[in-house]
């Protein structure tokens, strides 16, 4: 080169031999980049030598077709726009080559490939597509694009924005932290609630419905406990004369002690009779006995199936009888009541032998409705003169005081039942012609209605159940233990 910068005629022949500049490389928008092969790294730890670049082969373009323009060389090592003897290249005639500009040399958008960018925009996705899509955008289970795709069109489309309302509450109802669980005392409400306002298909008379519920509660017990349960021990208790006494059986035994008593009543109805009425005895204690002995086998809970069938049997032929099936009598041997009180008696009995089987097996099982309670009671109340008139001819009460024609008022107790089922009854005292009345009132004996119920069944002495006491002392011992004696196997 002259002093002047401008090349001389011999400049092409004096840098033949010299190191030349790389070609012009394709800009990155026009060159697939996935399939240019990257150059070996120089070894580690040292320069990588100085040895001559090769020269760049680029294939000719076809006959008669443009070339394609130069593009900007790629950022490299490499020798400046000025060769050895500081000029540009010989003979070309071209501006000194310029270097990659800052924004090229630190990746910035000339040398990015256009795929590295990702559009935020909503997909343009057809309404049906996109009401498909509105169950997993509940669930969070949408991309990106899917997500802001289903927005979008929730802005604009109401049926399916309520659609995703309502599949958002159903997704918040998933992942609850209350527990699923039922509520251990759902069944029993329910079953409460079904016996105390379901009507029956055949309307049930009012005497026998404590009954139909006593019999539906305690089949119901039976139904939920297991095989090995029935044979479960139970201990059923009772008064005989001045003491305790109790018996010992299992569940299964104390079901067909009640199919047994229940008898009484289907041989009053002309039903059959489980221990064929002609020849089984008419006392519930040896009617009990001798069923026992009957059974080969400790009974099972096949004995379910025939109690059941039996006080079903019973309540519907009492519903079609009417009413005039109330009075029909029903014979104990001893003494006999008229169908309306034997079928309350029933329950009664049914009730207490329920919770002898719920104490054994550990279930739940509560005094009945208040209503049945009471009529219990009052059937109890009812009995009572005849019981103390037969403890007295026995010896064990002491002697009558006052007589008076039947039908008169006599002395009374004041037997006050509080709490469930409760309610005020006057105790005739001299005689079971008399009538109780407050006028004639000598003692009084408060009681909770459940405690009273229990004296009745023999399962707390008569020392322990009156809560309060006032009056005539003799009076009040001869009731509690009437009371007592009323309880039988």
């Amino acid at each position: 080169m002259s002093g002047d910068g401008r090349e001389s005629e011999g400049g092409e022949e004096e840098v033949r031999g010299a190191r030349r500049i790389p070609g012009p490389r394709g800009a990155a928008d026009d060159l697939d980049l996935a399939s240019v092969p990257l150059p070996p790294l120089p070894p580690p730890g040292g320069t990588a030598p100085d040895e001559a670049v090769p020269e760049q082969s680029t294939s000719k373009p076809e006959r008669d077709e443009p070339e394609p323009p130069a593009a900007e060389p790629a950022p490299g090592p490499g020798p400046g726009p000025e060769v050895a003897d500081g000029g540009p290249e010989a003979g070309t005639g071209a501006e000194p080559v310029q270097g990659p500009g800052p924004e090229a040399a630190d990746g910035g958008p000339e040398a990015r490939s256009p795929e590295l960018f990702v559009s935020s925009a909503p997909v343009g996705l057809p309404h049906q597509v996109l009401k498909a899509l509105l169950g997993a955008w509940a669930l969070s289970a949408c991309s990106a694009e899917e997500t802001a795709a289903v927005e979008d069109h929730l802005t604009g489309c109401a049926p399916c924005a309520d659609e995703a309302l309502r599949l958002r509450d159903a997704v918040g109802l998933l992942h609850t932290d209350g527990s699923l669980d039922l509520d251990p005392t759902l069944r029993t409400r329910v079953l409460d609630g079904c016996f105390g306002r379901r009507p029956a298909r055949i309307p049930v008379p009012e005497w026998a419905a404590p009954y139909d519920a006593e019999t539906a509660r305690l089949d119901a017990l039976l139904r939920d406990i297991g095989d090995s349960e029935w044979h479960v021990p139970v201990r059923l208790q009772w008064f005989e004369e001045e003491r305790q006494v109790s018996r010992r059986t299992t569940v299964a035994g104390v079901i067909g002690h009640l199919m047994a008593v229940d008898g009484l009543l289907s041989a009053a109805l002309g039903l059959d009779d489980p221990l064929d009425g002609g020849k089984a005895p008419l006392d519930p204690t040896e009617r009990t006995e001798t069923y026992w002995s009957a059974t080969r086998r400790p009974p099972t809970r096949a004995v379910r199936e025939p109690w059941r069938a039996q006080s079903h049997e019973l309540i519907r032929t009492a519903s079609f009888a009417g009413r005039n099936v109330a009075e029909t009598s029903v014979s104990y041997g001893a003494f006999a009541l008229p169908l309306q009180d034997a079928a309350l008696d029933r329950a009664f009995e049914c009730w207490v032998h329920g919770g002898d089987i719920a104490d054994a097996v550990d279930y739940p099982y509560p005094a009945p409705s208040a209503a049945h309670l009471h009529r219990m009671i009052d059937l109890a109340a009812r009995m009572l003169p005849g019981a103390l008139a037969g403890r007295r001819g026995a010896g064990l009460a002491g002697p009558a005081k006052d007589l008076v024609p039947a039908g008169a008022p006599g002395r009374s107790l004041h037997l006050e039942i509080e709490g469930h089922g409760g309610g005020d009854w006057y105790i005739a005292l001299d005689s079971p012609a008399a009538v109780g009345a407050p006028e004639r009132a000598v003692a009084q004996v408060a009681l909770d209605g459940v405690e009273f119920c229990r004296l009745v069944a023999g399962h707390i002495s008569p020392v322990e159940a009156a809560a309060g006491q006032e009056g005539d002392r003799e009076a009040i011992r001869d009731v509690l233990f009437a009371a007592a004696s009323l309880s039988r196997l």
